[in-house]
């Protein structure tokens, strides 16, 4: 059974730890968010993800899904609200426009992985037969349950459903705002060509890790919390997997405290 967890204690150290952060006070942050991992290991606040954003310890493979769970579920009722009209985010058309101009679809099965409230399954509506959405967050999936926009709905981990689906392959796999919480894309690539039939295509969006600041690394913790990817890896990875470059655009996936948050929308096609 897991053990329980001493909430003051929990809540004190997180919010010591953010505190030393925001003072720029890196060695003792990191000290105090290993303190909060060992009070909660499953890690509900994303205390590596953070340390991993300062530049100190591993690299996690992906943030943990207990973080992605809670930071989703916490805030499912104004997620669209801010994410939209404060950050700006509209990559979900930006795969609509792109669908059409490329003079991709109609398509018979689609699969949203982290449909969220349903943002990309509404923007492609008309143009997908069949739509199921799979989504870490309870509260998110309840939202998109009553958007009707869904023909089938799931609350899961994607890799882990990927993994586990023996549903008909599908035509066109989107994850949009998938990527800034996985770090090794092997998983998510290989679950994604297990589920696509021949031919099917893969649209997704990344934020960027510039050339620059890698350092070699394939993907990093940039300062907000994201998983950032280089272009590299990600063509290496696709090609790999047995994916097809259609295309990778620059695009700005939403806005940061005022600031762009430079990435790629990418359509592949499974060989």
């Amino acid at each position: 059974m897991a053990k329980k967890i001493d909430e003051d204690a929990l809540a004190e150290a997180y919010n010591r730890a953010l505190a030393l952060e925001k003072a720029g006070d890196v060695d003792a942050a990191v000290k105090a968010y290993e303190e909060v991992l060992a009070i909660d290991p499953e890690d509900h606040g994303g205390a590596a993800v953070r340390i991993a954003s300062m530049g100190r310890g591993e690299t996690p493979p992906k943030a943990p899904d207990a973080y992605v769970e809670t930071l989703f579920d916490q805030h499912a009722e104004v997620f669209e609200d801010v994410l939209v009209e404060q950050l700006g985010y509209h990559v979900p058309m930006m795969v609509r426009q792109r669908l059409q101009e490329l003079n991709l679809g109609p398509f018979k099965r689609m699969l949203d992985l982290g449909c969220g409230t349903g943002l990309t399954g509404s923007a492609l509506s008309n143009l997908c037969e069949d739509m199921t959405g799979i989504d870490i967050s309870e509260n998110m999936v309840e939202i998109a349950h009553e958007k009707e926009v869904y023909d089938t709905l799931f609350v899961a981990e994607v890799e882990d459903f990927l993994e586990d689906n023996d549903e008909d392959p599908f035509d066109l796999i989107t994850a949009t705002d998938v990527l800034p919480y996985l770090g090794a894309l092997e998983p998510l690539f290989f679950g994604v060509a297990e589920n696509l039939n021949p031919g099917g295509f893969f649209i997704f969006s990344s934020e960027e890790l510039p050339e620059a600041s890698a350092d070699g690394q394939p993907y990093m913790v940039g300062p907000h919390q994201r998983f950032l990817h280089s272009a590299a890896y990600i063509r290496e990875r696709l090609a790999a997997t047995g994916f097809e470059l259609v295309e990778m655009r620059g695009i700005n996936v939403r806005m940061q405290e005022g600031n762009p948050s430079p990435g790629h929308l990418v359509i592949a096609r499974l060989a």
